[in-house]
């Protein structure tokens, strides 16, 4: 574990551009449930597809169900040890960007620009119409929902109102994504945090880094697909290594 801190240390502190791709398990560490695993959320709450959403109001009944219980999560979590951390690659200059499949504006919390994350898989912090395209405060939505509206609709269009988020079924926003991948060519170092690298089209991005000549880490409690072509790989809770491997990286820096 030393050792391999020390090397992200040493990589961390070369790279002129650091690219972060950050997933379920960067956020976990401030109470926020992943989705998949054997105490994921869907245990709970199966999901829902966006074509059960937009065609079954039993199924708009059930995302809004689970939305309740992921508002208040959202609402109550604060940056982790993690996230500060790459906030302060930003403030040193190295960041070049973030790119996370999260939707609970953590990394902006923690101080990183908004300009700099993109957010892959949507917002929680917005509702969406589906027919106007209209955006909303969850907030007021939510509240609507907490008062007995159990399908909530677009006050403009009447339209049906979701999280700005990505259902199973619903495709990345196109801008979102060629955002994500003109940032994962642009990187001497992509830095994987919490992330399983087994959802597309998320899980592409680390291979086009690799393929434009960037270094590759990850730091994950999970073995994930990319692990053999990573120069350092660090099983480890990421709110306890990244602190390390910045202080570390200060040193060498210091010392170069």
């Amino acid at each position: 574990m030393d050792q391999a801190i020390h090397d992200v240390a040493e990589l961390v502190a070369a790279a002129k551009r650091i690219v972060v791709l950050s997933g379920a398990g960067i956020s976990t560490e401030s109470g926020i449930p992943d989705f998949r695993s054997g105490h994921g959320i869907w245990q709970a709450y199966p999901p829902v597809s966006y074509q059960e959403f937009m065609t079954s109001s039993e199924a708009r009944q059930r995302y809004w169900a689970l939305r309740q219980v992921l508002h208040k999560q959202v609402q109550g979590a604060h940056p982790n040890a993690a996230h500060i951390a790459v906030a302060r690659l930003e403030r040193w200059g190295k960041l070049a960007g973030v790119i996370t499949q999260n939707f609970d504006g953590l990394h902006q919390k923690a101080g990183n620009s908004p300009e700099r994350v993109i957010e892959l898989h949507g917002t929680s912090r917005l509702a969406a119409c589906q027919s106007c395209g209209m955006h909303f405060p969850m907030d007021e939505v939510q509240a609507r929902y907490d008062a007995g509206d159990r399908d909530p609709r677009c006050e403009h269009c009447k339209g049906y109102l979701k999280a700005a988020t990505i259902l199973f079924g619903q495709p990345v926003p196109v801008a979102e994504l060629a955002r994500a991948i003109e940032l994962a060519h642009s990187g001497d170092l992509f830095l994987v945090i919490g992330s399983s690298l087994r959802v597309n089209p998320a899980a592409r991005l680390p291979g086009i880094a690799l393929e434009s000549g960037a270094l590759l880490v990850i730091i994950n409690l999970q073995p994930t697909p990319y692990d053999r072509y990573a120069s350092v790989v660090l099983h480890a809770q990421a709110g306890e290594a990244l602190p390390c491997i910045l202080a570390a990286a200060r040193l060498a820096e210091a010392g170069a």
